[in-house]
């Protein structure tokens, strides 16, 4: 099947050379229009399941001047895109009607300022709730094991003997202790479940609330008014909020290790730099008061902490924590280094080029933020489904309070007696349900269905493993800009591939040398690259790049010139020379050295002949030589099942050359095409399905606009990037297949949390709701409920944490 319709010679557009100076970017101001909507990333605190989020995302949409918004359960973030009438103002000034919308609902909101500096690692560290958590805990653990002790002394009597067994086994002392369990841990839940509940929002607090307080209330009635008859089960409420919160506490650990990729990336940049003023000493500062121009000393194990040039010493430099490459850079005088880089070998001195706040690590934090934010599609199926799912279970449980209290028990009166052996003469139970009456087994079922419905994981089962796979891809030096590019990613068929500088090194290269037999190499370069040195021919670059790679020094020239079309002249160690087509350097050239031009070309190589003193010296090829791992990368892809294809500007020979290298079909080529032209063949195959363009120049921009999922190699200019949907940071092309590999490993997770989540609802709530008591006697108790319920939760995160292992 062909994947790329046939190039059409009839109307050939203008050559682009293979390797040239982008042009001007205001040739395109179309490109460099600003953004339509103004984007603004709020902190949230309060959201607990996926109800909630659809609650925050509904009342922000409701807000004047809200274009969009996409709430994260996990990171517990809103991005939210406002008009641009709002962008003259200060984050705080936008922000403040929406953090008073959101006050109203029960959550606190707060603008998170992307254009400040990165937070210290104190900072950081002093934004962790563990304590509140951690306290909130011990105490509903404390209360559930004094409650414990007390019903473990109502079964077996002979376990308390003496005063102190009297006050453990009385009603009023476990009425007291639930009581502080649900004025004391248990109070932000009722409250927040409240809020929702009026705001016309119920949420998984709501549930929790409901269920925890009527089992309360119960129990309370049947103490004070004995006479009524209903039982007294105050250890439930106790359990249950002992329950979710050591769900809530173990979920917001493993929420934690989901984002602990970001804050590793945060903590690649140093909270001080050393700063050298005059010729004193170097002095600490932190990294927010360095501004462009200042000069650092870097030491050998220091990292960098802002993006610099450096100006004195010679170092090797580890890249791999921004760009995945796994071997040092070579950095010397006139070398740009990123944020977060470390330095391994020698002392350095930079100049700062950009600020903490504007560094590699920041931009890169900052994208992984928007990435984390901004949902896939599936997801915003999934959390309008759960925001619906509340209404669900409470009408489910109000269902089965009815019909266990009405008609239940009548058809199956041996209910009633099934558990009657787990419990005291109180009503007390442990883990299962204990009833003598109908309304205390209806009233335990619908605790058990409000209690055992879990939003939470539906909330949760895309956007941890969209975190998980951000963050991961962050560290290996790839950036998605969205969770929905994610999803994108995983559905291509097609990868284009534009010539210069993505799949080819992008500049000329020396790629061989035939000097005559009594001449050797290092002479033949020698004499071309000096007297190339003083010219600006487009080839002069690779001579003089490839006889610094010989350690060559160049000789003393005069009296250059270039003749157009031919060559340059002059003269190179007192003899005259010529560099340039063998035509004019060496007319009289035999058949020999005739044929090895045209062979050379043919593989479409520019090819100069060199001459001393009248004598010609040999030949020396030039060309845009293919990456090294091009070849293997465009295999691997085909192996992976996408379709391939080359869109270039350059010339047909060497497009055709090029494919040929690499390994591509003749089909899948496209020559001497302009931007719009490479935005109709794009088009034409989006039909057949989601199609990826890979470019990294700004002819390469409207492409990456236009394909399904534009992708921009690191080493490509800022509009190629800030154009495209995933930027490969470094100069690989392997990150391409990492990316797209990664990116279908991350959707089988979602499916696999989305299965989990649907099917344990799909079970759970029919048992709880008692559909296998009658015939089998099986049942959910509410504490036991509130335990299923929590593990729900975790193992929606824990399976998105295996995605760190691929």
């Amino acid at each position: 099947m062909s994947v790329l319709p046939s190039a059409s010679p009839t109307a050939p557009a203008p050559e682009a050379p293979a390797a040239g100076p982008p042009h001007s970017p205001e040739a395109e101001p179309l490109l460099l229009e600003p953004p339509l909507l103004e984007p603004l990333l709020l902190e949230i605190e309060g959201m607990k399941c996926a109800g909630c989020v659809r609650a925050v995302e509904r009342r922000l949409l409701e807000q004047p001047g809200v274009s969009q918004a996409s709430v994260n359960l996990l990171t517990r973030t809103a991005w939210v895109e406002l008009n641009p009438a709002l962008a003259a103002v200060t984050p705080d000034q936008r922000s403040q009607p929406l953090e008073q919308a959101l006050a109203g609902m029960g959550f606190t909101a707060r603008p998170r300022a992307c254009e400040s500096q990165i937070p210290s690692l104190r900072e950081r560290h002093q934004r962790r709730s563990w304590w509140q958590l951690w306290r909130q805990l011990v105490v509903a653990l404390v209360l559930l094991l004094v409650s414990g002790l007390g019903h473990f002394g109502l079964v077996a009597p002979t376990l308390w003997q003496g005063p102190g067994g009297v006050v453990f086994t009385a009603e009023w002392f476990h009425a007291l202790v639930a009581t502080v369990a649900l004025f004391g841990p248990g109070r932000p839940i009722l409250v927040k479940g409240a809020r929702s509940a009026m705001a016309g929002l119920p949420s998984m607090d709501t549930l929790v609330g409901l269920g925890v307080g009527s089992g309360y209330l119960a129990s309370l009635v049947g103490l004070l008014w004995p006479q009524t008859g209903w039982p007294c089960f105050f250890n439930e409420p106790v359990m249950l909020l002992a329950f979710v919160l050591l769900g809530r506490f173990l979920e917001e650990r493993a929420r934690f290790r989901t984002g602990r990729a970001l804050e590793q990336l945060a903590e690649l940049q140093p909270d001080t730099a050393s700063l050298l003023v005059g010729d004193g000493p170097p002095r600490q500062v932190r990294v927010g008061g360095v501004r462009p121009g200042d000069r650092l000393r870097l030491l050998p194990g220091d990292r960098v902490p802002v993006d610099g040039l450096v100006l004195e010493g010679e170092s090797a430099v580890d890249v791999s924590a921004l760009t995945g490459e796994p071997l040092p850079l070579q950095a010397g005088s006139g070398t740009a280094l990123a944020a977060g880089s470390l330095n391994l070998e020698a002392p350095l001195v930079l100049e700062v080029q950009r600020s903490g706040s504007d560094s590699a690590v920041a931009r890169i934090i900052r994208m992984v933020e928007q990435a984390q934010s901004r949902k896939a599609p599936i997801q915003g199926l999934t959390d309008r489904v759960a925001g619906r799912f509340t209404y669900v279970v409470l009408g489910l449980a109000m269902a089965t309070f009815l019909f266990w209290w009405l008609w239940g028990t009548a058809l199956w009166p041996h209910v009633l007696h099934l558990h009657h052996h787990d419990a005291g003469h109180t009503g007390h139970g442990l883990l299962g349900v204990s009833a003598d009456t109908p309304f205390s087994l209806a009233l335990q079922l619908a605790i058990a269905v409000l209690v055992v419905a879990c939003p939470c994981a539906l909330g949760l089962a895309t956007p941890t493993v969209m975190t998980v796979s951000a963050g991961q891809a962050a560290r290996s030096g790839l950036l998605f800009r969205g969770g929905d590019v994610i999803e994108m990613a995983a559905r291509l068929q097609t990868v284009l591939f534009d010539k210069t500088g993505t799949l080819t090194v992008g500049r000329p290269m020396v790629t061989g040398v035939e000097p005559l037999p009594a001449v050797t190499v290092d002479q033949l370069l020698q004499v071309a690259a000096s007297l190339e040195a003083s010219t600006r021919h487009p080839l002069a670059h690779a001579l003089l790049q490839e006889a610094t790679a010989h350690q060559l020094p160049l000789l003393d020239t005069s009296g250059c010139n270039t003749v157009a079309g031919a060559g340059v002249t002059g003269t190179v160690d007192r003899q005259p020379c010529r560099v340039g087509r063998l035509s004019w350097v060496a007319p009289d050239a035999d058949a020999h050295w005739q044929s090895r031009q045209a062979a050379l070309e043919a593989d479409g190589a520019s090819v100069l002949a060199v001459a001393q003193a009248g004598r010609l010296l040999g030949l020396v090829a030039v060309q845009d030589a293919p990456r090294p791992e091009a070849a293997d990368v465009l295999a691997r892809l085909r192996q992976l099942g996408f379709g391939l294809g080359l869109l270039s500007g350059d010339r047909r020979l060497p497009v055709q050359q090029l494919g040929a290298a690499l390994g591509l079909h003749p089909h899948e080529l496209a020559w001497e095409l302009l931007p719009e032209d490479k935005l109709e063949r794009i088009e034409a195959l989006r039909a057949a399905g989601p199609v990826a363009m890979v470019g990294d120049g700004i002819n390469d921009a409207p492409g990456l606009a236009a394909a399904d999922l534009g992708i921009a190699v690191g080493t490509g200019t800022q509009i190629a990037q800030d154009s495209a949907d995933l930027v490969v940071m470094g100069d690989r092309l392997e990150g391409i297949v990492q990316a797209l590999g990664l990116a279908r490993r991350t959707m089988a997770k979602v499916r696999q949390n989305l299965v989990w989540a649907f099917g344990y609802n799909l079970v759970l709530l029919p048992i709880a709701a008692g559909v296998l008591l009658p015939g089998y006697g099986l049942l959910l108790s509410p504490p036991l409920a509130a335990l299923l319920m929590a593990l729900s939760s975790i193992t929606v995160v824990l399976n998105a944490l295996l995605l760190r292992r691929a």
